[in-house]
């Protein structure tokens, strides 16, 4: 795709753009039992105190992790992902809105999903043409929160300044990931307790994604 205008939108997807209905506390009480099992983690941790990704990384940084028991815990991880995204819908002015974005800006999708998950669901849904590309879980060294995967798109325009950036997500992972990466951020239906507690300041909070085009506007006028 061939586009000559430099600024750039990344978009996270579940909750964002699609009402996954990925199931993460399945998710990570799984992780966290496999963790356990394996002597990874003592069985008291306080698992639900954590995200998904967090779960993730302590058991890929344990010195006890295997390629194996990293394959079983991906397997796991990805059969729950795909039995959430199937069926996925969009959330609310989620075509319009890309349908605007896409003649002004470079569209880019960042989630810590499988890139078979991710492009399965945005391809059911039809929204998938829209994106410069899709960057998931196997393109970040480490998952969000970390800002591997902004640096990673980052890196495939390292001409663009930094402020020609703006992530949006409903999570303050996704805003944590932004903040670190040094990319603006943007909370769609974003919990401001959460985004506080974990220092993420978003330059807006919006509750509708046709917001979007008008806080755009606004920065660009800045």
């Amino acid at each position: 795709m061939s586009k000559t205008f430099q600024k750039g939108i990344i978009f996270d997807m579940d909750n964002t753009l699609l009402q996954s209905r990925i199931n993460f506390a399945e998710m990570k009480r799984a992780i966290f039992q496999l963790w356990v099992d394996n002597g990874i983690v003592p069985s008291t941790l306080e698992w639900e105190k954590h995200t998904a990704s967090q779960l993730i990384e302590i058991g890929r940084k344990a010195e006890q992790m295997t390629s194996e028991l990293e394959q079983a815990m991906w397997d796991a991880v990805t059969a729950i992902e795909k039995e959430g995204m199937h069926g996925a819908v969009l959330e609310q002015h989620a075509v319009e809105v890309l349908e605007e974005l896409k003649n002004r800006y470079q569209l880019y999708i960042l989630t810590n999903n499988a890139y078979a998950a991710a492009e399965e669901a945005l391809n059911e849904t039809g929204i998938a043409s829209y994106f410069d590309e899709i960057v998931a879980r196997e393109q970040m060294t480490v998952l969000k929160p970390s800002p591997s995967g902004i640096h990673y798109i980052r890196s495939r325009m390292p001409d663009w300044p930094v402020s020609a950036w703006t992530m949006i997500g409903d999570s303050w992972i996704d805003g944590k990931a932004a903040c670190d990466g040094q990319v603006a951020f943007i909370a769609y239906q974003g919990n401001e307790q959460d985004m506080e507690q974990n220092g993420v300041v978003p330059k807006a909070y919006i509750n509708d994604l046709q917001e979007l085009l008008t806080v755009l506007e606004e920065c660009e006028q800045e």
